[in-house]
């Protein structure tokens, strides 16, 4: 097993260095990782005392960040290495404060782990929720680094629990403890002999529920909303947007309508406009210069503002349910904001739970969610979302309480 998955850490590599050539993203991908031990070596000093954080992408982070910022608070004396797989994650968070060290993970080989650990010599290592990287693990593993997994959740049909998972399982055994969102993660694990687990919960609660009580302003978006019935779609999709246009001009002359897009390339955002004709559509970098009563539609053409936006709402749309999976529900539900979203959810179990407690509705057509948008359910589910979010926290707490012994 090891063979192939090192043929298929190759063959990814040569896949994306191919696609750098004409895509953005891939393109970042590999310059972002360029000299990317020189840069560790210069940055690092053998007398830093180090955590190393990592996460695939954004979302991750903001589900481990709560981890990371309690930790720095309790051991100011140990620096941060925080790390990303994807460019989503590092060019938005490549200068977060509380980090010392923000890079790219290398590419998993066995030299690259070996590397890598030898620079950044890390008294402990968090990784977030979904990241499992065999030679990085192996080598912690033979240091007796201890690695803890956090905010983990896991289904009976991944490949760790195939007749041909063993060496996938073999990994999970060699972390310190596997921290996890419910008790079916745990039976499952329990069932396959994997003993170093227990529940915790999803980190992302307590972050949720922070944000929303600092609750940052954003005056311009503030300014559009007055004092309007205000829609909220949020990471949204071209198969989200061809979805919700119909629900903009039948309602656009009573409520405002905010759109955040999950990528924001200059074509997505005219697209988007282009498809809006006849409505006006006011987009945030020109917030500051247009007049805002007149304008219908608010589309968020930046990153970063996102997750204090749901405080202006009433309502909102969660997009990426007509693709991979459903993005973060939980920073509306975390405003008392009732959410809408795709088919594809059931790999989340948070929107599984509100839809069984009516905060949250599922959708397939554009009927479909105009008659949710007239339920009279929804005025009542912010509420419940609130709830849900609120009896949820204190995960962090858990975890930091059985890791921080290890930092001496």
């Amino acid at each position: 097993m090891l063979f192939l998955y090192t043929i298929g850490i190759q063959v990814f590599y040569y896949l994306i260095r191919i696609s750098s050539l004409f895509n953005s993203k891939a393109k970042k991908w590999v310059q972002g990782r360029k000299g990317l031990f020189n840069h560790l070596e210069k940055s690092i000093s053998k007398t830093d005392e180090i955590i190393w954080f990592h996460c695939a992408s954004l979302g991750e982070f903001e589900q481990g960040r709560p981890v990371l910022e309690a930790i720095k608070k309790l051991k100011p004396e140990f620096k941060i290495v925080l790390t990303f797989f994807s460019p989503s994650g590092y060019e938005v968070r490549k200068n977060y404060p509380l980090a010392d060290y923000v890079f790219y993970l290398p590419l998993d080989t066995r030299k690259n782990a070996e590397k890598f650990i030898h620079i950044v010599n890390p008294q402990m290592v968090v990784f977030v929720k979904y990241e499992f990287w065999y030679h990085f693990i192996n080598e912690l593993y033979k240091k007796e680094i201890p690695l803890y997994i956090v905010s983990a959740i896991f289904r009976k049909d991944q490949h760790f629990f195939k007749n041909y998972g063993g060496w996938w399982r073999s990994m999970l055994k060699k972390t310190r403890h596997i921290f996890l969102q419910d008790e079916q993660s745990h039976q499952l694990l329990n069932s396959w002999g994997i003993q170093n687990s227990s529940v915790a919960g999803d980190t992302r609660f307590d972050r949720v529920y922070y944000a929303a009580s600092v609750k940052e302003s954003v005056p311009e978006v503030a300014d559009f909303c007055a004092n309007s019935t205000v829609f909220i779609a949020g990471s949204t999709w071209p198969e989200d947007e061809n979805l919700l246009i119909d629900a903009i001009q039948k309602n656009a002359s009573q409520w405002k309508f905010i759109i955040a897009p999950h990528e924001i390339s200059s074509t997505r955002i005219k697209n988007l406009e282009n498809s809006l004709k006849g409505i006006e559509i006011i987009k945030f970098s020109d917030l500051k210069n247009n007049a805002l009563e007149s304008a219908r539609v608010l589309i968020i053409d930046n990153v970063g503002h996102l997750s204090k936006l749901y405080s202006y709402a009433q309502i909102s749309y969660i997009g990426g349910g007509f693709g991979k999976g459903i993005h973060n529900i939980l920073e509306a539900c975390a405003f008392g904001v009732p959410v809408i979203f795709g088919p594809n959810f059931n790999k989340f179990k948070e929107a599984k739970d509100l839809i069984s407690k009516r905060g949250a509705f599922s959708i397939k057509n554009s009927l479909e969610l105009d008659k949710i948008l007239h339920n009279p359910l929804l005025n009542t589910a912010g509420k419940i979302c609130l709830n849900y979010v609120d009896q949820n926290k204190g995960a962090t707490e858990k975890i930091v309480g059985e890791i921080v012994h290890v930092l001496k």
